[in-house]
């Protein structure tokens, strides 16, 4: 198990000085150092940020390879990594609407855009934003993750906004 943190902690490092070379001295929030999923970059980010073209490749439980983008594997590790509530990736990274990327998790899913960043979207909100038509939609991007409003949840979109409150969801347009 010894080996076994040194090891991550070392890929972890890797991977910060990676992500804060191609996004400008952004910070690595890992809190998943007891997992037993390791990562390693296969691409370092070209000049100019685009940390979307930088990739990861997390080996999972069963041994299996999923490719996850920089900038969405920083928002998966603020959010707990595999012990979080997304768990594991259940696919590659892919392309999404006007540049954006996304990446499906068995909990959600993480979306980036390069207007509006990069935000979970899951659950009833996610279900009533995929019905509106996703990032493809009116309502456009997340343009923040869910956060408490009395009563229950909502999340911004760069169209409008999503509530869910005493298990009724409410779309609002801009």
């Amino acid at each position: 198990m010894h080996h076994f943190v040194r090891r991550t902690a070392g890929i972890i490092a890797a991977l910060a000085v990676v992500t804060a070379l191609g996004a400008g001295c952004g910070k690595d929030d890992d809190k998943d150092s007891a997992s037993s999923t390791t990562s390693t970059t296969t691409a370092a980010a070209p000049a100019g940020g685009d940390t979307h073209a930088a990739e990861t490749k997390m080996a999972t439980r069963d041994g299996a390879e999923i490719t996850v983008v920089v900038g969405i594997l920083e928002k998966y590790n603020q959010m707990g990594g595999t012990t979080g509530t997304l768990g594991m990736p259940t696919g590659p990274a892919r392309n999404a609407p006007d540049g954006g990327m996304l990446q499906e998790f068995d909990g959600g899913a993480i979306y980036s855009s390069p207007t509006q960043g990069t935000h979970v979207v899951w659950g009833e909100i996610r279900k009533a934003w995929d019905d509106q038509g996703g990032a493809s939609g009116k309502l456009g991007y997340p343009a923040s993750d869910e956060y408490d409003i009395t009563g229950g949840k909502q999340s911004d979109f760069s169209g409008g906004s999503i509530a869910w409150v005493d298990n009724e969801t409410t779309v609002t347009e801009k």
